[in-house]
């Protein structure tokens, strides 16, 4: 069996990485995608796939939250950064905590979904509480190779993101208790169009809540996944790995 993390946070305090890595392997993770939420940690994503090459993979880009933070300068480094990378993000809108304002969230989104289409990457996607607004935006990029990470929408959103030729990518949230809405949204949603993620360190998975968080951890995302579609841990392993590895290219 294979597995791949295709959202994990690496580059934040991990400081027994070689562990991690470690029980990730033994997991049967084949690759780990670690993703950067600005420069430092862009950097740094590229320092671990330089680290362990072949196994983790490294993007790039500007979180809603850090967009504040941009300068003009800045998109030079961003693109160096990216002719090494497999996608562009975390990009996108986070209106349930406006950390940077919402006027600069707009502008930095658009301005990476381009550079995305100019470089040909694919596209990480955060959003919270907009997805009725960056649906609009989206459109304007298509065809566009992109995945909700952490998806927390309905039915609807869903729909609307399958209907552009967008993936939904699932969290430990599948198997909260009050997970609900995302286990209908994984039911509605063709496997094939499904990827997994620990989003580590956050949203632990059960059996572990309360730990911190480890790429290992997909295994019980993917064990859920499979449950909630009626097939066998392989089959739903198999399928949602070869999704990953052609969106971005592993």
């Amino acid at each position: 069996m294979e597995l791949i993390d295709t959202h994990a946070h690496l580059n934040l305090n991990y400081k027994d990485l070689e562990e991690v890595v470690a029980r990730a392997k033994e997991a049967s993770l084949r690759a780990i995608v670690v993703v950067g939420i600005d420069l430092k940690t862009s950097r740094k994503a590229l320092e671990l796939a330089n680290r362990f090459p072949g196994f983790i993979w490294a993007t790039a880009g500007f979180h809603p939250h850090e967009v504040r933070k941009i300068r003009e300068e800045s998109y030079q480094e961003l693109r160096k950064l990216l002719t090494r990378c497999v996608a562009l993000g975390e990009v996108g809108l986070d209106l349930a905590k406006e950390y940077s304002p919402r006027n600069l969230q707009f502008e930095h989104l658009e301005r990476q979904l381009a550079l995305a289409k100019e470089l040909s990457l694919p596209v990480v996607l955060h959003v919270r509480e907009a997805y009725q607004e960056i649906f609009p935006i989206l459109k304007n990029y298509l065809p566009l190779k992109g995945v909700f990470h952490c998806f927390a929408g309905g039915l609807e959103e869903a729909r609307r993101a399958l209907d552009l030729g967008l993936y939904l990518s699932v969290t430990g949230i599948v198997t909260f208790p009050k997970g609900e809405n995302i286990r209908e949204v994984v039911r509605y949603t063709p496997l094939e169009r499904l990827m997994l993620e620990t989003d580590c360190p956050f949203l632990t998975p059960v059996p572990h809540r309360g730990k911190r968080n480890e790429p290992a951890f997909v295994r019980y995302i993917a064990e859920k996944v499979a449950e909630i579609k009626g097939l066998e841990l392989e089959t739903c392993a198999q399928i949602t790995t070869q999704t990953a590895r052609d969106f971005f290219g592993i």
